[in-house]
């Protein structure tokens, strides 16, 4: 399937200007070409390519909507790393593997303070074009983590860090839920302060095993545990 971005609404579909230069200067597609556009918000549409010039447009044959979603949600609220193509890492592969938001985190130890959330979100959408998703994940502006923790719901929040003398959980023994949000903290873990902060919000700790996870290895296991659940 050569699915590509674009808006879908009462009918009319619109493929999307960047990707429109994508099918006519690099992949030089031709008239005729079978083609599927997606809006990432669970509808996709069908049809033929037709090419005039520089503008590439969909003849639809049919268009589905309301596909099903992927279920349970996973929300993931990630410190950046210092190297920012690990973290970009992250992103591609947690949405192979179905994510349904990201939120980039400000902590105390947070070393890489500028990160380009544009940029991320147009990693997102190839990983959701390249893995034929059609819900395409929520990727949140950069936020700090007191700010974030005001509008969580604790029952669904977890942690998860490295202080073996705290109380945590194991992943297996988290209940069921449709909704689960998962805080990860940076290049040496959240702070002192930050735990308690977490705790006192009612965050519960996580275990992601016995062995230490760098940032971005722990966003892809909690996501490829997720991911298992969904089936």
């Amino acid at each position: 399937m050569k699915l590509f971005f674009g808006e879908i609404n009462n009918g009319e579909v619109i493929i999307n200007d960047e990707e429109q230069q994508h099918i006519v200067k690099v992949l030089r597609m031709k008239n005729g070409e079978e083609i599927h556009v997606t809006d990432g918000k669970g509808n996709l549409a069908s049809g033929t390519l037709m090419i005039g010039g520089k503008k590439a447009e969909i003849e639809v044959s049919e268009i589905k909507t309301a596909l099903p979603d992927f279920d349970p949600k996973l929300h993931i609220a990630i410190a950046p790393t210092k190297n920012i193509d690990r973290i970009e890492f992250f992103v591609e592969k947690a949405v192979e593997m179905g994510i349904s938001e990201i939120t980039i985190l400000q902590t105390e130890k947070t070393e890489r303070k500028n990160i380009n959330i544009e940029k991320i979100r147009k990693q997102a959408v190839a990983a959701s074009k390249q893995s034929l998703r059609f819900h395409f994940p929520v990727i949140h502006d950069t936020i700090k983590l007191a700010d974030f923790l005001k509008n969580i719901d604790p029952e669904h929040t977890f942690v998860a860090h490295c202080h073996e003398n705290l109380e945590r959980t194991e992943l297996k023994d988290i209940p069921s839920l449709e909704q689960i949000t998962f805080l990860i903290g940076p290049e040496g873990d959240f702070s002192g302060k930050e735990i308690q902060f977490l705790s006192d919000s009612n965050v519960k700790a996580v275990s992601l095993g016995n062995q230490r996870l760098r940032t971005e290895t722990a966003g892809v296991f909690v996501a490829a545990w997720n991911y298992f659940n969904m089936m």
